[in-house]
């Protein structure tokens, strides 16, 4: 398993909402989340599937800002 960490703009409870079923789909339930206290609300993605494109662009579908943190 490797450990994918991006700087976001899922800033609150509705932004996390709003992309759980994106997240969910591509990484799996509890293999991702959202430090919404950290002021570049980390996303940590756990994963041995996953690239950082693929977050990238599943998290750009849902509609947020995603960059390499």
């Amino acid at each position: 398993m490797k450990t994918l960490q991006f700087k976001t703009n899922i800033n609150c409870g509705g932004c996390i909402k709003a992309v759980t079923p994106t997240l969910n789909q591509e990484a799996g339930a509890g293999n991702w989340q959202v430090d919404t206290a950290n002021p570049d609300k980390i996303l940590t993605v756990t994963t041995d599937k996953l690239t950082a494109e693929q977050v990238v662009q599943a998290v750009e579908q849902a509609g947020f800002k995603i960059e390499a943190a």
